[in-house]
């Protein structure tokens, strides 16, 4: 009988340890949903495409959030709005935590980038009143769960210019950390968007 128990509490155990601490998702059960996901995002969250992102290593937190926002139109893409429409919150739950358990390909950064980037990564602008990127998404860009700021590091370059061009016309802001984004957008050149996006993606998180 105490065998039978201790086998029970240890297969619970096991199971409460594979939920994503954050969101509860299941990642078994994310990874059988994300068939059709793969089209875009690669089996494992790595797209090829450099106008997709990559999911492989995101916060579940993040990625419910930004489901959330697709499927209630708050956020503005025709292919997610129509992928996200039939989603439960469960499945965007288990979603988030497949892709979050997935190891993001290293990139890198141009030279060019990382004079222009690393300046304002690290301490912003105070003069044009631009705060430091590292302070929401950290310094290796890894983002932040809890507050379900996003992990930048090893994202495409291309795509992180693209959603930072879309803060900056307004195109995107939802939530509170959107109209943040718009906020510093806004007071970025295309030189320094371009730089910066390069520069994330070229940064190496320890594994």
């Amino acid at each position: 009988m105490k065998r039978a128990l201790f086998a029970c509490c240890a297969l619970l155990l096991g199971v409460a340890q594979a939920e994503e601490p954050f969101t509860g998702g299941d990642p078994e059960a994310g990874k059988a949903k994300s068939a059709t996901c793969a089209a875009c995002h690669g089996p494992d969250g790595n797209s090829s495409n450099p106008e997709w992102p990559v999911l492989a290593g995101q916060h579940a937190s993040y990625i419910v959030q930004q489901l959330k926002a697709y499927k209630s139109g708050a956020r503005q893409n025709a292919l997610m709005m129509g992928q996200a429409a039939g989603l439960s919150e469960e499945d965007m739950r288990n979603l988030g935590a497949f892709y979050a358990q997935q190891q993001a390909k290293p990139r890198t950064a141009s030279e060019e980038a990382v004079a222009i980037a690393e300046p304002l990564w690290r301490g912003g602008d105070a003069e044009r009143g631009i705060p430091g990127c590292a302070g929401c998404h950290g310094p290796a860009g890894l983002g932040n769960a809890g507050a379900a700021y996003p992990r930048v590091a090893n994202q495409h370059a291309t795509y992180t210019a693209m959603q930072l061009r879309a803060y900056r016309s307004s195109e995107r802001g939802e939530g509170v950390s959107g109209q943040m984004m718009q906020t510093v957008a806004a007071k970025l050149t295309d030189e320094e968007i371009d730089a910066l996006a390069s520069y994330a993606a070229g940064l190496q998180p320890r594994r």
